[in-house]
């Protein structure tokens, strides 16, 4: 309905397969898509199977009836090629809008909290039906009263420790009293370290110093059930999951700044950085008994690299 028309089906097709060989290209050997709609998990599904489309994808559902019909509620759906056994909600939007439903007033904007753009009701019932079907749910929440929200519906429905491994996307701003509850509800941050290193130039302006530190705090959240994923979220940042290691690591952008590193106190170590982009990857979909590190019996997924990327300077 808008100015841009809506793409054909052979411009979808020629995008899809572009995405793809762009993602080859830097290594990526799987691609978690977070909600996609019916229409699209059906051409993406029907390529795969024509051998049109060789990336293996993770799909979360974008929570529509007609997704819930056609697959929730018919437990996980799997081919070589795609798995399907979650749900992606979305609990407040972003922080350099001032979306983030935040606990206390913008500091760059007094009176202004954000908001939720999903009723907690109604996350609690979207959470609750997938519970049912035995489907995970990650939940887009980047301010600290969204991820309270988002910690508070988890630990409702899953009430203590499991192996559901529902997920909260980004996980941006905590509140320092609510890091117990990822660990509490084995709730897993499924993170994207280069928003540390994206939104460090101005982060401060919307949070003050005090929010700050308890933000892009990977290794508090490690620390909580000791793994987590770590994505690009691309298309908002790059697709080269090597920024998404250094900027783990190093804490710096791609100029070397700054000199000594952004809050380097939630730097993850290099094994830590790599596991949450394989094996724990991997295990954030259910997957670590296909993928995810060089094993007998495993997908023979191999990225060459011209430096070792846990030695090199």
């Amino acid at each position: 309905s808008g100015l841009i028309p809506e793409p054909t089906l052979e411009e979808k097709i020629s995008m899809l397969a572009k995405g793809s060989e762009h993602c080859f290209g830097v290594g990526l050997t799987s691609v978690v898509d977070a909600g996609l709609g019916h229409q699209e998990i059906a051409l993406m599904d029907s390529l795969q199977q024509a051998n049109q489309l060789k990336m293996q994808t993770y799909v979360m559902l974008s929570p529509t009836k007609k997704n819930f019909e056609t697959y929730m509620k018919k437990g996980p759906y799997h081919t070589p090629y795609m798995h399907i056994e979650s749900i992606k909600l979305y609990a407040d939007g972003a922080l350099g809008s001032r979306g983030a439903c935040m606990l206390e007033p913008y500091a760059d904007d007094p009176g202004n909290y954000g908001f939720l753009v999903t009723p907690r009701k109604e996350l609690k019932d979207l959470a609750q039906k997938a519970y049912d079907n035995n489907y995970q749910v990650n939940t887009h929440a980047i301010g600290d009263s969204a991820n309270r929200v988002t910690l508070e519906v988890y630990g409702e429905i899953l009430g203590g420790k499991n192996d559901r491994r529902w997920r909260i996307e980004h996980a941006q701003v905590i509140h320092p009293d609510d890091f117990a509850l990822f660990g509490k509800y084995s709730v897993i941050p499924a993170v994207n370290t280069t928003h540390a290193t994206s939104d460090m130039y101005w982060a401060d302006e919307r949070l003050g110093e005090k929010r700050l530190n308890h933000a892009y705090a990977y290794k508090d959240l490690l620390e909580e059930n000791d793994w987590l994923t770590n994505g690009s979220d691309f298309p908002v940042e790059h697709i080269n999951p090597l920024y998404g290691f250094y900027a783990a690591v190093a804490r710096k952008d791609l100029e070397d700044y700054p000199e000594g590193g952004f809050q380097t106190e939630n730097a993850l170590n290099r094994q830590q950085a790599l596991k949450a982009m394989t094996i724990w990857a991997a295990r954030g979909m259910f997957e670590e008994n296909q993928k995810g590190s060089l094993e007998p019996g495993k997908q023979a997924d191999f990225v060459v690299t011209d430096k070792d990327i846990m030695e090199t300077d």
